[in-house]
């Protein structure tokens, strides 16, 4: 592997990690939410560096279709966000324990 696609893998890491450490211990649904989106962001660097290293357009292509995702994702999790505190009153990740109430 070259230098090239280290300079990219590094941030990639550090992104994604950021975002597991921050979707496992967070409590407020928001944040988590945020948190996922950091490691979408992760892996698409890590693909989109693969990518430039390899010469081929795979990865590219496929984090473009990780961005569509991404969008679909954001509009779902905030309504679902936003229901839930309708109901709730609140968004934290403490009191819920079931998805059937």
């Amino acid at each position: 592997m070259t230098e090239y696609a280290t300079q990219f893998l590094a941030p990639a890491l550090v992104l994604f990690a950021t975002g597991f450490l921050g979707a496992v211990f967070k409590k407020n649904l928001i944040v988590v939410f945020m948190c996922v989106e950091l490691m979408l962001c992760g892996a698409m660097l890590a693909m989109l560096s693969f990518s430039a290293v390899y010469g081929d357009l795979e990865g590219a292509v496929f984090s473009l279709f990780v961005l569509a995702i991404a969008a679909a994702e954001v509009a779902l999790g905030l309504a679902i966000i936003v229901k839930l505190f309708r109901t709730e009153g609140t968004v934290s990740t403490s009191g819920m324990n079931s998805l059937g109430d």
